[in-house]
């Protein structure tokens, strides 16, 4: 398995932590492959021996992840702690917390070099505690790494007890500029009380809700809610975020009135009735699903491509985990019609005001830098943070946002150009005309096809067959095929590929490929075999393409 660019930086920010500081917190979205990134530092950091233990507090993750890493360390051996088995026979450990946290469970724990806390924001429970202590207690030099997609906790406790400094944090907004996540289009909308919720005192750390409420939750700006939805994101699945359960009731009352179906999800909700309601939403009999804050984190369904604010929000981390409800690319096997192109936001609370907008979070004209992150020291809790960072991933410190002049994020050209030429795989331009482009490596291939009016990434390997991969912007698209190859090929397999680039074609190739391409002197083996890719897969191609036929609810532009 290749890792993208980004990733490789991010693991080698990691180790580089890990090494100096013993221990390190990394922070990763949704779309930038936390898991792939974190089984590759595990991977690395053990490569001259040692033992880890990677703690997660679900079954469902614990298997997810050491399925991934197998993926990305195929010879490294893995055991599981779990309620159903307890082994510590493997090189690398998968242990549930709730299992492991008992005290004969924690007693047989061997000692440990390398400590590795998914979903790091509970670090600081005491069940994490209580493994974290004893870990270090058995062997003091144990490193602690920690990652997470959303550091700053509900309950406002900060990450310091466990973790000294920040590694690494992938911003949202360079995911949505590589074609991770869909693009955001904003719309700030002020339906005559954006004056009043600017004066909204502060109750804690977050604006007080209630007072939110008495100037959001009327009638007149319920019903202009609707309409603006109507006029620009109606036919889309959208996720709503109120101030109060009460104010929550009334905008899905609205709506429902209005003929859109609409659920609401509460904190309240026993466990069964929440899923019963996030299905019948998922399975599209809902079009809007309403709350309060119960779906900022920990919730996905990729065909989401609409997210209304009607709320404030003091700390951008919390706009952003809102944001990114809407922002999961679409696989189309997983939904297959569902075409989604970009997410509409409509924010009605002022917090794109008060943060900026995604759009103006990523500078096309510059790229990550290599090696060791620039820095800066929290003055709160004086962890070492990256300097890009605006809110402490270790205590939620707000730095004060300077302006800059940024390009907005609907420029794709030098990113798409960027990703092309950081991928580690030559793309051919088949025909010429920037609407077919293909690579190969030596275990699969990847491509997107400009076709039906909509870009289709299409992929195929040894021993699968082959599969739309993504439809929507080309961006998207490009990001998928690429992914597929890297999941497919290893660093040695793509080496061996780009050789070709400077070799003839093959007589066997040119007995094989038509009189035209023949003509072409300058043809490499490597194009002959893009060439002859296509030639033997374009009938699979253009099914899987004509088969993809939207639903009438389609998510574009």
């Amino acid at each position: 398995m290749i890792l993208r660019p980004r990733q490789k930086l991010f693991v080698e920010r990691s180790l580089q932590a890990l090494d100096t500081r013993g221990d390190t917190l990394a922070v990763a979205p949704t779309g930038a492959g936390k898991t792939v990134m974190l089984s590759a530092t595990v991977a690395q950091r053990l490569g001259g021996g040692g033992k880890a233990a990677v703690l997660a507090h679900r079954d469902e993750l614990t298997a997810q992840n050491r399925s991934k890493f197998h993926r990305v360390a195929p010879g490294i051996t893995t055991s599981v702690v779990d309620a159903a088995e307890k082994s510590w026979a493997g090189q690398v450990t998968f242990a549930m917390v709730p299992t492991l946290t008992r005290p004969a469970n924690l007693d047989a724990m061997p000692t440990l070099d390398l400590l590795v806390i998914d979903e790091a924001h509970h670090a600081v429970a005491d069940s994490y505690r209580r493994i974290v202590d004893r870990a270090l207690q058995r062997n003091p030099a144990c490193h602690i790494y920690g990652v997470t997609a959303t550091p700053n906790r509900g309950d406002k406790r900060g990450l310091r007890a466990v973790f000294s400094n920040v590694a690494d944090q992938i911003r949202l907004g360079e995911l949505i500029g590589s074609g991770h996540l869909a693009a955001p289009r904003t719309f700030v909308i002020d339906v005559g009380v954006a004056e009043e919720l600017r004066g909204v005192r502060r109750s804690g750390d977050d604006f007080d809700m209630g007072e939110v409420a008495r100037i959001m939750d009327t009638v007149p700006v319920t019903d202009a809610v609707v309409r603006h939805w109507r006029e620009k994101a109606g036919g889309r699945q959208t996720v709503v975020f109120c101030s109060t359960v009460a104010h929550a009731e009334h905008v899905a009352g609205a709506f429902n009135a209005a003929g859109i179906p609409t659920v609401v999800v509460r904190g309240d909700m026993p466990d069964g009735e929440r899923r019963s309601v996030l299905a019948a939403y998922a399975r599209g009999e809902a079009q809007v699903v309403v709350n309060v804050a119960v779906l900022t984190e920990g919730w996905d369904h990729p065909p989401t491509s609409c997210v209304v604010l009607l709320r404030p929000s003091s700390f951008k981390s919390t706009m952003i985990q809102m944001v990114g409800r809407g922002l999961r690319t679409v696989d189309p096997a997983e939904f297959p019609g569902i075409v989604k192109r970009d997410c509409i936001v409509l924010d009605f609370g002022t917090s794109s005001q008060i943060h900026g907008c995604l759009e103006q979070d990523v500078d096309l004209d510059s790229e990550p830098g290599q090696g060791e992150a620039p820095t800066k020291t929290c003055p709160s809790c004086e962890a070492e943070i990256p300097i890009s960072v605006m809110e402490c991933p270790i205590c939620g410190h707000a730095f004060t946002p300077r302006e800059r002049d940024t390009a907005p994020l609907t420029d794709f050209v030098m990113t798409e150009l960027d990703l092309l030429r950081r991928s580690a795989f030559q793309w051919c331009d088949l025909f010429g005309d920037n609407a077919a482009l293909l690579a190969n490596g030596l275990h699969g291939w990847a491509g997107t096809f400009f076709l039906n009016g909509a870009w289709h990434a299409v992929g195929g390997a040894k021993g699968e067959q082959t599969r739309l991969l993504a439809i929507g912007e080309r961006l998207v698209t490009l990001a998928a095929a690429d992914d597929w190859l890297n999941t497919h090929e290893t660093d040695e397999t793509a080496h061996k590929s780009r050789r070709w680039l400077r070799e003839p074609p093959t007589e066997r190739q040119l007995a094989h490929l038509p009189p035209a391409a023949r003509l072409d002197l300058g043809m490499t083996r490597y194009q002959a075999s893009a060439l002859l890719t296509f030639k033997f897969n374009r009938h699979d191609i253009r099914r899987l393409v004509m088969t993809a036929h939207p639903e009438p609810r389609e998510q574009a532009a």
